[in-house]
């Protein structure tokens, strides 16, 4: 994954697009969720919700920084 300079946008996002943002396919996306599934809770419907972002941030780290 390449470092960038762009700054993450917090916002509600789809499955599609974080995976977009972690350079990943969703399926990769849906296997680095899954040991953290409780913690993140389920989808409202098509979209994760800021607070469901926040917590994938502290668990995954902020797409495109080296942590």
């Amino acid at each position: 994954m390449g470092i960038t300079n762009d700054k993450f946008e917090l916002r509600a996002y789809s499955k599609k697009e974080l995976a977009e943002k972690y350079q990943v396919s969703v399926k990769t996306f849906d296997k680095w969720l899954k040991p953290f599934s409780e913690k993140i809770g389920e989808k409202r419907g098509r979209f994760y919700t800021v607070n469901q972002v926040k917590t994938m941030l502290e668990v995954l780290g902020v797409p495109g920084t080296v942590n």
